[in-house]
């Protein structure tokens, strides 16, 4: 941010402009969609043995998520819609909807992973996918190569 100042003050409105430009209120930033929601973000790890998948997403609870895959491609999705019910004699005048929902694809390699035996659980506000790898395609330990 360049400031620039006349008669020795900075202009209010310039100073506005550079808060509201910020990444606070960037919703393109990858964390969110095109449509305002957060989607929750994705740690994956590798190990010698697995790959370990954390989606972060508190509050929620483990019939809350769909874990499909198909193919090779593994896609985790979530749908809540949150209603209030109201009683008959009730008027309102305003009343917001909130309907939370996302989609995350992810393309495993089939040689490389155990698709059968991938497992899913929810614990503390994250969701735990274990993907484990074949064994041909894990890490072997190194060995001693005799030279003759």
């Amino acid at each position: 941010m360049s400031l620039v100042t006349r008669n020795g003050s900075l202009p209010l409105s310039m100073l506005f402009d550079d808060f509201l430009n910020a990444d606070l209120f960037n919703w393109n930033n990858s964390n969110y969609s095109n449509t305002n929601t957060t989607i929750p973000a994705v740690n994956i790890k590798e190990t010698a043995e697995n790959y370990e998948v954390e989606v972060a997403a508190p509050g929620m609870t483990k019939n809350d998520f769909k874990v499909e895959l198909d193919g090779n491609m593994l896609t985790i999705s979530s749908e809540r819609i949150n209603q209030k019910e109201e009683s008959d004699n009730e008027r309102y005048t305003r009343k917001e909807f909130s309907y939370q929902s996302f989609q995350r694809n992810f393309t495993l390699q089939k040689n490389v992973v155990d698709t059968d035996k991938i497992q899913a659980k929810y614990e503390n506000g994250l969701l735990h996918l274990l993907i484990p790898k074949k064994e041909e395609a894990k890490q072997k330990p190194p060995r001693l190569i005799q030279i003759s």
